[in-house]
C-alpha cells in the first residue's frame, strides 16, 4: 500500500503567525521540511494540505513557484481536509505530518511507515506514547480509518487535530506505536513559537552540512551547542 505524506500547514498560527513561510538562512521552514521528506525512501510522494482562507494564498502560491503538490481544504476542520486529499488523488494511506518540523528526521518517517506496512492496523504513530522530541512526530493511517472517524465524530478537538480521535479510542482501532531507544519525549525540536524559532536560527548557524543531513543525535548536539554558544 503506497504512503503518501500530507503535510498540514497554514499561517494563521496564533502563536507564530505565518510560520511555515518564515525564513531562515533563506529558506522557508516549510522548504526545510520538504526537503527532509524528499530523502525518506518509504514515501510515495508529498502533498501539502493548506486551507481556502485568504490567509493561506500565500502558502498556495508559494507550492506553485516551487513546483510543490498541494490541496486546499476547510481551515479549522483539518481531519476533513485530509480526507479530500485522499479521496481526490485515491490515496489508500496517508502520512500525517504538521508544517511546523522544518527538522524532521526522514529515517523516522521511514520507520512509522515500515511499521504501518508490517503490521496490520489502521495507524502507526509514534506518539502513542510519545517518546521521540517534538518535531519528530509521524502517524501513517488508512484512507477508510480515516474516513470512518470523520463519519462519526463532531467533536472540534477531532476534527482539528486529525488523529485525536484514535488515540482517545484505542480500544476501538489497531494502533502500532514506533518508540525512540531512549525516552527523549521532554526535547523540542519543532518550531511553534518565536522562541522555537530563534533556537531553530542558531542551531541553523551551527550547521556546515546541507540541513537534511542530520539526524537526531546530530541535531540535538548541534542545538546544546548552539545554547553554550
Amino acid at each position: 500500500m503506497a504512503v503518501t505524506a500530507v503535510v498540514q500547514a497554514r499561517m494563521s498560527s496564533a502563536r507564530l503567525p505565518g510560520k511555515v513561510l518564515r525564513e531562515v538562512a533563506g529558506q522557508p521552514l516549510l522548504g526545510y521540511l520538504l526537503d527532509r521528506l524528499a530523502r525518506a525512501r518509504h514515501l510515495d510522494r508529498v502533498i501539502v494540505a493548506t486551507s481556502l482562507d485568504s490567509s493561506d494564498d500565500a502558502v498556495a502560491h508559494w507550492c506553485e513557484r516551487h513546483g510543490v503538490e498541494y490541496h486546499r481544504g476547510p481551515l479549522t476542520n483539518v481531519l476533513a481536509r485530509f480526507v479530500e486529499v485522499a479521496r481526490s488523488r485515491d490515496l489508500e494511506a496517508l502520512a500525517r505530518i504538521s508544517g511546523d518540523s522544518p527538522l524532521l528526521d526522514p529515517v523516522v518517517v521511514d520507520a512509522v511507515v515500515s511499521a504501518f506496512e508490517s503490521a496490520p492496523c489502521d495507524i502507526a504513530t509514534n506518539v502513542f506514547p510519545r517518546s521521540f522530541p517534538r518535531g519528530q512526530s509521524a502517524e501513517v493511517m488508512r484512507r477508510d480509518a480515516l474516513e470512518a472517524v470523520l463519519a462519526s465524530t463532531t467533536d472540534p478537538a477531532d476534527l482539528e487535530h486529525v488523529t485525536a480521535h484514535f488515540y482517545r479510542h484505542p480500544q476501538r482501532w489497531r494502533i502500532v506505536n514506533v518508540s525512540c531507544a531512549a525516552d527523549r519525549s521532554g526535547e523540542q525540536l519543532s518550531v511553534d513559537t518565536p522562541e522555537d524559532l530563534a533556537a531553530f536560527e542558531r542551531l541553523r548557524a551551527q550547521m556546515d552540512q546541507e540541513p537534511w543531513a542530520y539526524h537526531i543525535d546530530a541535531l540535538l548536539a548541534l542545538r546544546d551547542n548552539a545554547q553554550l554558544t
